[in-house]
Order: C-alpha cells, then sequence, then structure tokens
C-alpha cells in the first residue's frame, strides 16, 4: 500500500507500507509518518530554492528486508530499527524550479521497532514518530556518529520536534529503562 500526500510548493512524502503488521498496529501510520517527516522538514535547517519542494519516501517494512539492506549497505549483518538513504551530495544536480527534490528513503524495520517500543514501555506510535524524525533528519545532513557536538545538535531537534508532535523526549529515561551512559549529563 502507498499514499503521498503534498500540496504544491510543500513536502511530498510518500509513505509505503510493505508490512501489513504496521497498519494492524496503527491504522493511521501513513498518516502518523507523514506529520513526523512534515515536522522534521519543517524544523530542519535545510535552504531550497524558491518553488522546489522537498520529496522524501518512508518505508514501512519487516526485519529481514531491513537486515538486508543494513548487510549489503552498511556492511552490519543485523537488523536495525530505522536506516536513511539520503540521494543528495554536495555535487548533485542542481534543483529544477517546479520539481521535486528527492531528499531519498527513510526505511523501518517493523519487529525491530514494536520489540524497542515494549521494551522500553512506549507507545509504538511515538517510537514510530522519533525514528521517522531521526530517519528525516539524516536525509538532510544531520549526524549523531561523527562528533558529539552534531550528536547533541541532532537530538535536541529531535526532542524539540517530537514536543512539537506531543511526543515526549526519547532520550529521557523511562522507568523500564537504564539512563544510557552521557544522558546524566543532559
Amino acid at each position: 500500500m502507498t499514499g503521498a500526500a503534498a500540496v504544491p510548493g510543500e513536502a511530498a512524502i510518500i509513505v509505503a507500507v510493505e508490512a501489513e503488521d504496521w497498519l494492524t498496529a496503527l491504522p493511521d501510520v501513513e498518516e502518523r509518518c507523514r506529520a513526523a517527516a512534515a515536522a522534521a522538514l519543517a524544523a530542519a535547517d535545510i535552504d531550497l530554492p524558491v518553488g522546489v519542494a522537498p520529496e522524501i519516501s518512508v518505508v514501512l517494512t519487516d526485519d529481514e528486508t531491513v537486515h538486508q539492506l543494513n548487510r549489503d549497505w552498511r556492511g552490519k549483518d543485523a537488523p536495525t530499527n530505522v536506516l536513511s538513504f539520503a540521494s543528495l551530495d554536495e555535487d548533485g544536480a542542481p534543483p529544477v524550479p517546479g520539481a521535486p527534490l528527492l531528499l531519498g528513503d527513510v526505511v523501518l524495520a517493523w519487529g525491530v521497532c514494536a520489540a524497542e517500543a515494549e521494551r522500553d514501555g512506549k507507545p509504538l506510535a511515538d517510537h514510530l514518530a522519533h525514528l521517522v524524525v531521526h530517519g528525516t533528519l539524516h536525509l538532510v545532513g544531520y549526524d549523531h556518529e561523527q562528533d558529539d557536538a552534531e550528536a547533541e545538535v541532532m537530538e535536541s531537534l529531535e526532542v524539540a520536534v517530537l514536543a512539537a508532535l506531543g511526543v515526549p523526549d526519547p532520550y529521557a529515561p523511562s522507568p523500564t529503562t537504564s539512563p544510557k551512559e552521557g544522558d546524566e549529563e543532559r
């Protein structure tokens, strides 16, 4: 199942549901993905020429698919919760006025995401929103793996975007989890 929602001049966010478990657990999953991605794009510091709107896809799939992508593209032979595949680089073609600017794909694994939400005592809808925001920010150049300062900027932006969506801080320790390293300094 695939759906897109876009108004001329606004971001086009295409959602493809490949694993039906997503729809069973969250019947409004497509709308939730669009809202999270749109909020992340609105908050991100991206400079687009007039008349150019960003376009991303969010793919809701299964662990096996994400495992294969993670192995083939990142050299990590395990499933993960979310992968982002950015289509832009600094040497990319110039944007064409009126045409969408293809930012890339955000791919989420059903089983991993559902298990993490359950383990952490968080609603699946909140965890989904966090991962879509996180993946979308990666598409526009935010990173958390290279530098602690960049990680702090990205994490702060995620928390702000999620708060605007009514989602609690995903980095705050919950009663069922222990704080991750460094949380006590926040």
